[in-house]
């Protein structure tokens, strides 16, 4: 297994011999990865984690990707500075329906072991995490940095949290997981599976920590509530255009965590760009890569396309296309009511506040007027960079 794109192996010597054995025996290791189903989409961030799962998937191990159904109800406050509010168990199964599809776009689903925490976490009932909470000490759980900061800090921490990081060790109990990976942020709870396993009887798992990857912000980890993410479903354009939007210095972080380029030429490539080449061909280059993965290399190059005509005020190769009635009598409509009823504005205000800001266009031509009114026949619509539409009234 490279290393490459790693944070820690803990302990590297307790994971040789895990290789080691399981080379001897022919048995494979148990290799887990848990993602609570907090929001509805998997993003380029998970698949830092996730790509790695499928290297090791190659190599011959058994890959569990653990959906965490049962700790979402509590909620990871793992680096937050305030109580996460749990989730309804309605909110985490509609997310949790697209996690498995999504996840085989990275992983073998014909290799892959897909298990959900509710399995264990609902029979283990009063009883058995009283005796699971006494495996564990108060003083341990105060070591951890976000729940020491925000004691010291006076702010509130619920007693329930407390539960998050022993069910997601006890996760590691039930799987009997040889190797936990996870980000940089999952470190204490990667560690809590060790001491349970070590407490029930088991060898304690190794654990390999991950980098976070940065959003489009280039500033906080990608993330769907700060809106600086790529989930791996969006469409192809969609993908190419947010990749080309990051800064020229967030494209290295970029290749080294999601390219499969050798280091080597990743390496030169970049001196390539030092040495006066421009920067935008290297971002062309890595968002053609993703973009690709995820659909395919002739989706990739008519993104690229796509996003040339864009860039020189064309219109796009795919575009919504729909028919609108005109107004009363076959009168003409307002401009801000057809940009709602075309869904590039949720209201006319907000269709209006888009006219004041020069960010609408029909047939090309930047519309000042928000009391232009459109008659029968064919219009391309156009709001930003990247909303279109082709709209006919009659």
């Amino acid at each position: 297994m490279s290393l490459r794109a790693c944070e820690e192996l803990i302990p590297q010597e307790d994971w040789v011999r895990k290789l080691a054995r399981s080379e001897a025996t022919g048995k494979p290791l148990r290799i887990k990865l848990g993602l609570d189903p907090t929001a509805p989409d998997i993003h380029l961030g998970h698949t830092v984690v996730l790509n790695k799962m499928r290297q090791l998937q190659d190599l011959g191990h058994t890959v569990i990707f653990l959906i965490g159904d049962f700790t979402t109800l509590i909620g990871d406050p793992s680096g937050r500075n305030n109580t996460r509010p749990p989730l309804s168990r309605e909110q985490i199964e509609l997310n949790a329906q697209t996690y498995y599809r999504q996840a085989a776009m990275v992983l073998d689903p014909s290799r892959t072991e897909i298990r959900y925490n509710s399995e264990w976490g609902d029979a283990l009932g009063s009883r058995g995490m009283i005796e699971l909470a006494a495996r564990y000490t108060v003083a341990r759980m105060m070591e951890r940095n976000d729940f020491h900061e925000r004691f010291k800090a006076g702010v509130p921490i619920s007693v329930h949290e407390f539960l998050y990081p022993l069910m997601q060790g006890y996760d590691s109990v039930a799987l009997k997981s040889d190797l936990e990976l996870g980000g940089t942020d999952q470190k204490f709870n990667l560690l809590v599976g060790r001491h349970l396993q070590a407490e029930y009887g088991q060898e304690p798992q190794c654990i390999l920590t991950m980098p976070l990857l940065e959003g489009l912000d280039g500033i906080e980890k990608m993330s769907k509530s700060k809106n600086n993410y790529i989930g791996i479903s969006e469409d192809a354009n969609t993908m190419f255009a947010k990749v080309l939007s990051i800064s020229d210095l967030l494209m290295w972080r970029w290749y080294s965590l999601l390219s499969f380029r050798s280091e080597a030429d990743i390496a030169a490539l970049k001196a390539e760009v030092d040495a006066g080449r421009n920067p935008k061909e290297a971002k062309v280059a890595l968002a053609k890569e993703i973009t690709a993965r995820f659909h395919s290399h002739a989706a990739a190059d008519a993104a690229e396309q796509d996003f040339i005509n864009r860039s020189k005020g064309g219109v796009p190769d795919q575009i919504v296309q729909l028919s609108l009635p005109l107004g009363e009598r076959g009168g003409p409509l307002g401009i801000a009511a057809v940009l709602k009823l075309a869904g590039l504005a949720a209201s006319g205000g907000e269709g209006n506040r888009l006219i004041d800001g020069g960010g609408v266009r029909v047939d090309s031509s930047v519309v000042s007027d928000k009391g232009l009114k459109l008659g029968a026949g064919t219009y391309v619509l156009q709001v930003g960079k990247r909303k279109f539409a082709k709209v006919t009234l009659g």
